[in-house]
């Protein structure tokens, strides 16, 4: 069977998430603070109207910032039928793999990362790390 990944990359490594789970990739917006927030909760971004959370994608996975001269994007998620904005290094495309690609997490994933990777697809250019959404933006 087939499956449809949105991907972004983060520190150099490709990540996909369900493209049913995606609302939309945009560029970097205006963002405000959020007083004694915990590591990783970037700001609260408003979207036409809804104030969403945004998370920091490197945060949450264990990784150094983004560098002050690049600009992050960001990819809208939904989670428990609510919007939440990852903030991410840059928009990859839409990718069809299939089910026979699947492997379970490389045993040479660090384990702050293990824990939000559903396991990676194999791919001619390389590894698709398949984020588990809900586990990446849990609190």
């Amino acid at each position: 069977m087939s499956r449809q990944f949105a991907t972004f990359t983060v520190a150099g490594a490709r990540y996909g998430i369900d493209v049913l789970r995606v609302q939309e990739a945009l560029r970097n917006q205006a963002r405000t603070a959020v007083p004694l927030a915990p590591p990783g909760i970037a700001g609260l971004v408003n979207l036409r109207g809804q104030v969403v959370m945004l998370l920091d994608l490197r945060t949450r996975l264990g990784l150094e910032p983004l560098g002050e001269d690049t600009e992050p994007m960001m990819v809208v998620v939904q989670v428990d039928g609510e919007a939440i904005s990852l903030l991410v290094d840059e928009i990859g495309d839409v990718m069809d793999v299939e089910d026979d690609q699947f492997e379970a997490p490389p045993d040479t994933l660090p384990p702050t990362l293990r824990g939000v990777i559903l396991g990676a697809y194999k791919l001619d250019h390389g590894l698709l790390l398949a984020l588990d959404v809900d586990r990446a933006t849990a609190a």
